[in-house]
């Protein structure tokens, strides 16, 4: 009995003698800046014990020393201090440990320092404590809450709108006047005879910015003549129309003369037998005179889309000597007249359900990682 206890309690102190040796891990003088740190990383097996010293060679102050376990677990601080002897730190698992050295000072220090470490076996006697470091993705997620269209729901709604309902084409008889223009030997006339057409105002109502009716001028025409023989030619053009050659002058009860206001297509034989007749339409813009239409004929017909508004004047000027003459003028306007209504109708307006959802979005980032040699 006494032989066992005695080779137990050999055992027992070999082993208290071993976990007591000390395996260096490094060894080095540092400086640390000012307004800087100082950071390395060893690794340690399982069971050691870190045996840390620290001394500033001049005896000044340093801020902070930490020791933390990798990757944030401190397990020793220490402020302002200036020496510390023989720190030691239990290693409950393998992993790496951070050694952080911090100056708040404007000057630099200098410090002795030494890690050591305690294996508790004598399989971790040679443990590497080397670290290499390498690079590793990390995930991280950014939550966000975002409105999120999950359907619609139906409504109608009664609405209004302007709708054209109704165009008319107006036709009136502005001018239908014998003009007598006198001969160069009538005494105490003039060879020149002259008249004023007035063009119909357009008219907007209510408005003309939002009118519900409205009646512009869209051309005039005209026909003139001298003496029996042109008004022949002017009736005959105007009993075609009757017989069906052109519907508009038949509706509109003016004949060739709407005819050609609508179209621009002339019924009349314009005659060369007869007094001529020199004549002149014209009219004042911006202070200047306009001619719209002149020549010298025994019968002529024209039309205008241009001057749609005011008044022209008429010239007409007789060159004969002896006679004087006759001369017929018709002037018919056109008109389009355009009449609009409110009117109601349905309209379907889809009304989107919102709803909250919330959304990860991952963040991918590249750090290094200290890792132990196997």
């Amino acid at each position: 009995m006494k032989k066992i206890t005695l080779n137990l309690f050999i055992i027992f102190a070999t082993l208290n003698i071993y976990s007591q040796e000390l395996v260096d891990v490094c060894e080095k003088t540092i400086k640390v800046t000012a307004l800087s740190e100082e950071v390395f990383y060893y690794g340690f097996a399982e069971g050691d014990k870190i045996v840390f010293s620290l001394e500033e060679i001049n005896g000044k102050d340093i801020k902070e020393v930490e020791i933390m376990e990798y990757p944030g677990s401190s397990k020793f601080s220490d402020f302002k201090t200036t020496k510390i002897d023989n720190k030691q730190i239990q290693v409950i698992k393998k992993n790496v440990y951070k050694f952080r050295i911090y100056n708040s000072s404007l000057g630099g220090r200098i410090c002795k320092i030494k890690v050591q470490r305690i294996p508790s076996s004598e399989k971790t006697k040679n443990f590497n404590t080397t670290i290499n470091w390498i690079e590793k993705q990390e995930t991280t997620y950014n939550t966000y809450t975002k409105d999120v269209t999950v359907g619609y729901e139906t409504k109608y709604e009664t609405k209004v709108k302007k709708e054209l309902v109704k165009v008319d084409t107006l036709f009136t008889q502005l001018f239908d006047k014998n003009l007598r223009v006198h001969s160069e030997m009538a005494i105490g006339k003039t060879q020149h005879t002259y008249a004023t057409v007035e063009l119909p105002i357009n008219s907007y109502f209510p408005n003309q910015l939002n009118p519900y009716k409205t009646t512009e001028v869209v051309s005039w025409s005209y026909w003139l003549g001298v003496g029996q023989k042109s008004k022949e030619d002017y009736d005959n053009a105007n009993k075609k129309i009757i017989s069906g050659i052109s519907a508009i002058g038949t509706l509109t009860g003016y004949g060739a003369l709407a005819t050609l206001a609508a179209t621009g297509v002339s019924m009349f034989a314009n005659t060369n037998i007869g007094d001529n007749v020199n004549f002149k339409f014209y009219g004042i813009q911006n202070g200047k005179e306009v001619i719209i239409d002149y020549g010298n004929v025994v019968s002529a017909s024209g039309r205008n889309n241009k001057i749609t508004q005011g008044a022209f004047s008429v010239q007409l000027y007789n060159d004969n000597f002896k006679d004087g003459i006759d001369v017929n003028l018709i002037v018919v306007v056109m008109q389009i007249q355009k009449t609009w209504q409110d009117k109601q109708y349905q309209e379907k307006i889809e009304i989107p359900k919102i709803e909250k959802q919330i959304f990860k979005e991952p963040i991918i980032t590249t750090v290094s990682v200290p890792v132990m040699e196997e």
